[in-house]
């Protein structure tokens, strides 16, 4: 999974991408408290990146339902 996306990348997604992202991070999130349940995690600060970017997604997809933001389309140059 990319690491530190950002509100404005998540918004040029379309839904299908954000659905598989959501269930990348979900699956490293697990793996990470895996890891610190049995004492093998190196990089706590990752389990509160994964959360937030989790949360960045959710938002996104949110905001698409009640139609406050709409797919970002890519500026065109002209």
């Amino acid at each position: 999974m990319a690491k530190g996306l950002t509100a404005a990348e998540l918004r040029q997604n379309d839904k299908d991408e954000l659905v598989t992202k959501l269930k990348e991070a979900k699956e490293e999130l697990f793996n990470l408290r895996f890891q610190a349940a049995t004492g093998q995690l190196e990089s706590h600060g990752r389990l509160r990146a994964v959360r937030r970017e989790i949360a960045r997604i959710y938002t996104v997809m949110r905001e698409r339902e009640l139609g406050i933001i709409t797919e970002v389309k890519e500026p065109s140059d002209g």
